[in-house]
């Protein structure tokens, strides 16, 4: 980083399970590190089938357990997401399809767009969605999310 404002936007299906826990972590990453205001950080969805609704309860309680707090409204992934943001860092192989689908209709992109668990030193590139799990399976979101984003943090600082 060259002293500028870096972007990143996490995606996955919805926008309120796995993109807005790995928003959450990573915005509390950068804010406990007093390097927020180098940082732009936001997440949607690929679909907009929960545009303005608030995260999922169960994402809401695994991170307030681990005392993290998000007001994120769920919003659906723009083409000028594909100009402004850095990195898109997306859940799974059908994000990463969608995303790349979704780039054929925008000109001179900047952003790279990449599996958040290509960062994972435990290796496990997909994030699977919890939504129809139970309080473990977001748990385990929270944790792979954790490990990613400190993994991508300290890639890109």
């Amino acid at each position: 980083m060259a002293g500028g404002q870096q972007s990143v936007l996490f995606v996955c299906l919805g926008n309120i399970c796995r993109s807005p826990i790995a928003e959450a972590i990573f915005r509390k990453q950068v804010t406990d590190r007093g390097i927020i205001s180098k940082w732009m950080i936001d997440s949607a969805g690929v679909i907009d089938f929960n545009v303005g609704n608030s995260p999922d309860s169960r994402a809401l309680s695994c991170l307030r357990h681990h005392g993290t707090e998000t007001a994120h409204k769920a919003r659906q992934v723009t083409k000028n997401d594909f100009l402004t943001f850095d990195y898109i860092l997306c859940m799974d192989e059908s994000n990463l399809r969608d995303l790349k689908r979704m780039t054929e209709k925008v000109k001179n992109y900047k952003s790279q767009i990449k599996l958040l668990g290509s960062f994972d030193p435990q290796h496990h590139l997909i994030i699977q969605d919890p939504y129809y799990g139970n309080e473990a399976a977001f748990e385990e979101v929270y944790q792979q999310c954790l490990r990613c984003c400190t993994a991508f943090l300290e890639a890109s600082t």
